[in-house]
């Protein structure tokens, strides 16, 4: 909100009506031990041009530097349109539209958003987000603990080759509700995921597989060999995928025999910006069979009294959100402008839009690829095919010292998984997307030769 208009007399009139002295009576329920007589590091009180001055300083320390981070967030290329439309007031501050009878306009958005997103994953139904990436895949695992009646064993076996936070946040959410989450090794030659011993738990009773398309190192798996091991076993199988692959890619309903039972995954790649680490959103598909649990928000499409279209929340009431142990899941309000962005995006590019930039990045990583093979002091690992991401080992020199130097010349120099892959020795993970150039790859290659 840019502009506050209550005056002071205004302020007193409000806090004389509800029989109020001071603002801050309204919050004597904090200890005052909490109470902070003074914050440092918060200026006095400014006028409206120094306010914006000082802002615009502060934005200017970001600065504008040449990404080449991925491992989860990217950076893509978002028309202008987008979100024009997705901040005008009528979805910029909409609010959870339990009221069908005002809220058309938003219910047949999120619509729109579960359809795009259903025929991407190749799944039947699509709840209306969730949170992000990694809680998504959270409610991905509780949900199959729920919908697998013949497994006991709540035993999840989930790849170490999937992002190291999405491990971290899944094990946070579900290891006090009995559920056990295994780590399936990854091959060191490949990347990819051991299939001897994924393999070596076969006969065992397990609730569900998580199989990453691609994984954290950007390589493809198997997938459809992975689902129908897994199916063989009676677990189900949670596919976590980026979206935006899947315009190029196999969609998980079609994996193995009888396709993945739910999909997962982040939905930052369609048309929300990176803006300092979110907020993003996560998006969860599934089988028809699935639907009654599902974590979050549908929405339907009925026809009214007259036989036209309408769109209302379906199969679950607002209460049950507030359930505490009984409800599905708590989730409930979540990342709609989130969704309401993505849905204007995949809009907007339409399929073909959709595979040329899904296509560019892949050309762009092979490209980079293949000029950093011809540069001293560092190897590419694993040779296998894959999207957007690739790891590049050190031989001389430490993973964060090249980072602090490629960021003095205003580079972002990918991630260092040094510390989350020990087993990798000295190790980048390196991003390409659609936004770079062929000059973009060679000035990163120049800078990166120099700090070698």
């Amino acid at each position: 909100m840019p502009f506050i208009p209550h005056t002071e007399n205004e302020i007193k009139e409000m806090l004389g009506t509800i029989g109020v002295e001071s603002i801050n009576q309204l919050f004597d329920e904090i200890p005052a031990e909490l109470i902070s007589s003074k914050l440092e590091d918060i200026p006095d009180r400014m006028s409206e041009m120094e306010v914006t001055r000082h802002i615009k300083n502060l934005a200017k320390q970001d600065g504008t530097p040449m990404c080449f981070a991925g491992a989860g967030a990217y950076e893509h290329h978002i028309p202008a349109a987008v979100w024009q439309l997705t901040t005008r007031g009528e979805f910029y501050t909409a609010y959870t539209p339990y009221q069908p009878e005002a809220a058309q306009g938003t219910l047949q958005v999120i619509y729109e958003y579960q359809s795009m997103m259903a025929h991407l994953t190749g799944m039947d139904v699509s709840n209306a987000s969730l949170y992000d990436g990694s809680s998504a895949l959270a409610e991905a695992v509780l949900m199959a603990v729920r919908s697998n009646r013949k497994s006991k064993s709540k035993y999840i076996l989930i790849p170490k080759n999937i992002n190291p936070v999405y491990t971290q946040v899944v094990n946070n959410i579900v290891k006090n509700q009995g559920i056990q989450i295994i780590s399936v090794e990854f091959d060191k030659e490949t990347g990819l995921v051991d299939q001897n011993h994924l393999h070596s738990f076969a006969d065992q009773d397990i609730t569900a597989v998580v199989v990453p398309q691609p994984n954290y190192f950007g390589l493809y798996e198997d997938v459809h060999a992975m689902t129908n091991w897994a199916h063989e076993q009676n677990a189900m199988v949670i596919a976590l995928t980026n979206p935006l692959s899947l315009a190029l890619l196999s969609a998980p309903g079609n994996w193995g025999e009888n396709g993945a039972d739910i999909c997962c995954g982040e939905g930052q790649c369609l048309g929300v910006p990176l803006s300092s680490g979110g907020p993003y959103y996560g998006f969860l598909t599934c089988k028809e069979s699935l639907v009654r649990n599902v974590p979050g928000r549908i929405v339907g499409m009925t026809t009214d009294v007259d036989g036209k279209n309408g769109f209302v929340l379906t199969y679950q009431a607002r209460e049950q959100h507030i359930r505490r142990a009984k409800a599905t899941s708590n989730i409930c309000t979540n990342q709609g402008l989130m969704v309401t962005a993505s849905t204007i995006y995949m809009s907007l590019l339409g399929s073909t839009g959709l595979r040329n930039v899904a296509s560019n990045c892949i050309k762009n990583t092979d490209a980079l690829k293949q000029k950093l093979a011809q540069v001293d002091g560092l190897k590419v690992l694993f040779n296998g095919a894959g999207f957007h991401e690739f790891v590049v080992q050190l031989t001389s020199t430490k993973a964060q010292d090249v980072i602090a130097s490629m960021a003095a010349k205003d580079i972002v120099a990918g991630v260092d998984i040094s510390e989350q892959f020990p087993e990798l020795g000295q190790t980048l993970l390196l991003c390409v997307t659609e936004t770079k150039t062929e000059s973009d790859l060679d000035h990163f290659v120049e800078n990166l030769q120099a700090c070698l």
